[in-house]
């Protein structure tokens, strides 16, 4: 399957998908009526593990929203990831209902990639990005602007899987990674990134602009 391909239901929730509907069943056969509570679980499952095709953007120098989910923070920052240097760091914070698949936010070289094991507080909180368990990858666009995608757990989240290594040459939208229950994504950015979101502004992956790189303006 290409990266680019969406299941409709993630293939990261199969085993849960089916254990789901599996109780559900057996739910109905010995509980009858009662049986709603188990569906209204099952479909829960059911939206966590959605993964709806999405628009990306053709614009050049566009940044692509890594997740779905609301800004939390907009700020200049040290990037821990290319020695404390000064970036823009922009923050999305992905809750139990959100899509939890993750895509390249920029086309260009996968650089480096980092996986540091950590503790599990709330991913809306700031400590989360230096705390949590979490997985760095940097992308060098063919202009030679750096930017880095982190997956960083959640307070429930157990698991960031990422698809893609050092090395590899990755496209603006492609599917590459996935957390499971409730998270966040941060950006580190060049500073004069233009910057097209908002604090506290809900944002889908794939189908809305976080902003444009250094040189480039929306179309």
């Amino acid at each position: 399957m290409s990266r680019f391909d969406y299941p409709i239901l993630a293939k990261e929730g199969t085993v849960h998908l089916v254990l789901a509907a599996l109780s559900g069943i057996a739910a109905t056969i010995w509980f009858g009526v009662a049986s709603i509570f188990v569906w209204i679980l099952v479909l829960f499952v059911f939206q966590f593990f959605r993964d709806p095709k999405r628009n990306i953007t053709s614009d050049p120098g566009a940044i692509v929203s890594p997740a779905s989910g609301k800004v939390v923070s907009i700020c200049e920052d040290l990037n821990p990831y290319q020695d404390g240097n000064k970036a823009l760091k922009v923050s999305v914070f992905m809750n139990v209902f959100s899509v939890h698949s993750n895509l390249v936010p920029v086309g260009g070289t996968v650089e480096g990639k980092w996986y540091f094991p950590g503790s599990f507080v709330n991913a809306a909180l700031d400590k989360a990005s230096v705390e949590n368990e979490r997985n760095a990858i940097h992308i060098r666009t063919k202009d030679g602007h750096d930017v880095f995608s982190v997956q960083i757990a959640g307070l429930i989240a157990r698991r960031i899987l990422c698809y893609v290594n050092e090395g590899e040459s990755v496209s603006t939208g492609e599917r590459y990674g996935f957390i499971r229950f409730g998270s966040r994504v941060d950006l580190y950015l060049p500073l004069d990134t233009k910057l097209r979101v908002t604090l506290g502004q809900s944002v889908a992956s794939g189908n809305d602009t976080i902003g444009f790189l250094p040189g480039y303006n929306a179309i």
